[in-house]
């Protein structure tokens, strides 16, 4: 209970922030970057280290490669179909492929499965989500902009981004059997659990909803892939058909359902892919959310 008060505390923190002067504008920026260089990195070293590799972790990772697949599919089409901008379906694609497997997924997750769903999680996030948006995401993003994606760049981005250095870190010694004193794992354990309220607080710094915005139709549709139809997917896919059950089964879907991931966005609006669409993607789609996340809890309490 106290994880769920801390989340829903946290966001609410943020939303009152927005109207104290003595917060700079880019105080979400500082936030954010405290999480990537610090927080993540340190929870991919306190995890990784530990987990048993096996075939079962193809399953987590999966998650996030075939929702962005279905998305880039479901959005390609529609916009052949209907004659959509390259740059609406670009939007769609990267806002609506991607969930906030790590800024919204850690503290949810964490809240209904504790310290052992971390775990899990971070392996959707890692080399799921975010290698997706790192490579996949920011070439698609450059291809439906400008036409081709600057290889060389997005390789250095991929190659020097630190939850990713960190990732692959963790993975080496996980492979060598080294595991970190105690006191190190500590350390990391208490650097790591800094993500849930500062993720949150940046979160609820951001909201911005335009009731004005021509992209209200747009926004629905990308939300409904978001929060129905990928989870639906997963969900058919590792429930239905690979007869997978329990937690894993759960967390795989629970964070397939996760709102638009704040990145993604923010590559979407600095690529000129429907900037405003973008904001609004993540702005409603976060709270909404909760409420979807609630009925999917619920619905895989069987599973």
């Amino acid at each position: 209970m106290s994880s769920i008060i801390l989340l829903v505390g946290c966001l609410a923190l943020g939303l009152l922030l927005q109207k104290v002067r003595a917060f700079p504008i880019n105080s979400p920026l500082v936030l954010n970057q405290f999480i990537i260089y610090i927080s993540l990195p340190a929870l991919a070293l306190y995890f990784i280290p530990e987990i048993v590799l096996g075939r079962a972790v193809l399953v987590p990772v999966g998650v996030a490669w075939i929702c962005f697949a279905a998305s880039a599919l479901f959005f390609w089409t529609l916009g052949k179909m209907f004659g959509w901008s390259r740059k609406l379906v670009g939007c769609l694609i990267l806002t609506a492929g991607l969930g906030n497997t790590s800024f919204i997924g850690f503290p949810v997750i964490e809240a209904l499965y504790g310290a052992e769903g971390l775990k899990t999680a971070i392996l959707i996030d890692q080399p799921g989500t975010f290698v997706v948006l790192s490579t996949f995401g920011v070439a698609l993003a450059a291809i439906f902009s400008k036409g081709q994606p600057d290889v060389k760049a997005i390789t250095r981005k991929v190659l020097l981004f630190p939850p990713f250095l960190c990732f692959f870190l963790a993975l080496l010694l996980n492979v060598l059997h080294i595991s970190f004193p105690d006191e190190i794992k500590d350390v990391l354990q208490r650097l790591g659990s800094t993500v849930t309220p500062l993720a949150l607080v940046s979160v609820g710094m951001q909201l911005r909803i335009e009731r004005r915005s021509r992209h209200w139709g747009f926004l629905v549709l990308g939300l409904t892939f978001q929060l129905v139809l990928a989870p639906l997917l997963i969900y058919l896919l590792y429930v239905k058909g690979m007869r997978i059950s329990g937690r894993l089964a759960q967390i795989s879907v629970l964070e397939a359902a996760m709102a638009p991931m704040i990145s993604a966005s923010i590559v979407a609006a600095s690529y000129g892919l429907k900037p405003r669409l973008a904001n609004m993607m993540v702005g409603i789609g976060i709270p909404l959310s909760f409420l979807t996340l609630a009925v999917w809890y619920w619905f895989l309490q069987g599973v």
